[in-house]
């Protein structure tokens, strides 16, 4: 079991294994679905709409964009049918904090997915579940038949006008699937691949209607802010950052779980929290927000995590991922491993996607192989300028991210394997060949 930890007062792992998912009378004995209630009784749907704008919450999937805002865009909508999506689909590498609310909360989630309904004027939401996350959808199908058994779903919700449905789709498992029009493809039985924005999903989603997509942990949030209020909200984190977040933890670090956290909090505080580097080991690098995310180096964590602060070393949240990598990790070896997933699941709908991974891993596997040269390093580099430019979609802009980052940040490391002093050919490749073969895992955590 994946254990957690939280600094302050927690908003998401509030009754997190305090209560039994399994038990709906007890979760309403604690207070879930009070929001919900409170809102069909005593707001108007625009009402809740502007708690949530008031509030400052943004999405916790990666972007950042401001969830009040997105519901208001899809509620401006003239449709006869409009959806909510819940992104559970959470692919990226070292990330299980969706998991962990959909197992061990999963009315939380449920009574976030209505009230976003209600603001928006849908009828219909669909919970994606990644296809691997059994236990979350075992938990998540029970807590629904309660729910209607409970009157919570289905028609004229706690004797309202107000009806909501929700259905759960197992995902593809595909990375690409965590876009959020990719996702939509999926839904609708097509192949996973991202579309063309304009027009986003609240104007033109799924089925060709109004939409709002939002990760789990974003839906989570809106209990809280309908319960206590917008005000209550805003006094967790800083100026520009409100709420908490929740960040998964793996690598080389004594504690691996998961950690709620006010915005605020410095990456430093985190890891030893975490009880620090596994081993005692010095701290090299920490990989922030997925393996599409932000290389941060062991001078720079001393920074509050934070929209605001980590933009200044451009860096962000993301979808809430800290891997930690001690002094003897080969950066190389990381962003090898990095690139070769990327690879795997670029969908090829681009050639600057598709053609760039290859192209990087290529040149990784030169230089590794001892027959890099320093213009391998500039080609490195211009053809992840090139991917981010020029990719359809987040996957393909971002996928070069830490290996771009980690030549600028370690350069020496690179230039080290370029004039042979860190090249071991026959290891390279037992190494490589064990890796294709399953038997030995790219990451330990």
């Amino acid at each position: 079991m994946i254990d957690f930890k939280v600094i302050g007062e927690p908003v998401i792992l509030k009754n997190a294994r305090k209560i039994c998912p399994n038990d709906i009378e007890k979760c309403i004995e604690a207070g879930r679905y009070g929001a919900l209630k409170r809102a069909l009784k005593e707001m108007s749907p625009e009402d809740v709409i502007e708690e949530v704008k008031k509030s400052q919450l943004r999405g916790r999937g990666g972007a950042g964009f401001p969830t009040g805002l997105k519901f208001e865009l899809a509620a401006k909508e003239k449709s006869d049918k409009k959806y909510v999506v819940v992104n559970g689909e959470e692919g990226e590498p070292g990330t299980f904090k969706d998991r962990i609310i959909m197992e061990d909360s999963p009315h939380l989630l449920i009574e976030g997915t209505i009230l976003a309904g209600y603001a928006i004027g849908a009828d219909e939401g669909i919970i994606c579940v990644r296809c691997d996350y059994i236990k979350a959808i075992k938990r998540l199908r029970k807590a629904i038949a309660d729910a209607y058994n409970m009157g919570i779903l289905g028609k004229n919700i706690f004797g309202t006008d107000f009806s909501f449905d929700i259905t759960i789709e197992r995902g593809a498992g595909a990375y690409v699937c965590g876009e959020e029009t990719a996702l939509l493809e999926m839904l609708e039985g097509k192949r996973g691949e991202p579309r063309k924005k304009p027009p986003f999903p609240p104007q033109k989603g799924l089925y060709g209607k109004p939409t709002v997509v939002n990760n789990v942990e974003t839906l989570a949030n809106l209990p809280f802010i309908i319960s206590e209020g917008a005000d209550r909200f805003l006094e967790f984190g800083i100026d520009g950052s409100h709420g908490t977040k929740l960040f998964s933890l793996s690598g080389d670090i004594e504690w691996k779980g998961l950690i709620e956290i006010p915005f605020g909090a410095t990456i430093k505080e985190i890891i030893e929290l975490a009880g620090g580097v596994k081993d005692g080991k010095k701290l090299k690098a920490v990989i922030l927000g997925g393996v599409s995310g932000t290389l941060v180096r062991y001078d720079e964590v001393d920074i509050s995590v934070d929209y605001h602060s980590l933009g200044v070393i451009e860096a962000g949240p993301g979808c809430g991922t800290i891997i930690v990598l001690d002094e003897t990790r080969d950066i190389v070896d990381v962003t090898e491993n990095i690139m070769e997933f990327f690879r795997t699941e670029s969908c090829g709908k681009c050639r600057p996607c598709s053609l760039g991974t290859v192209s990087l891993c290529n040149l990784i596997h030169r230089i590794k192989e001892g027959n890099g040269t320093e213009e391998d390093l500039k080609k490195i580099e211009k053809i992840s300028i090139g991917m981010r430019k020029a990719s359809f979609c987040g996957l393909g802009q971002t996928a070069p991210n830490i290996l771009y980052q980690s030549i600028q940040k370690f350069r020496d490391e690179w230039l080290a394997h370029v004039r042979g002093g860190k090249n071991d050919r026959d290891g390279y490749h037992k190494n490589r060949r064990q890796r294709i073969h399953g038997r030995v895992g790219t990451d330990d955590s």
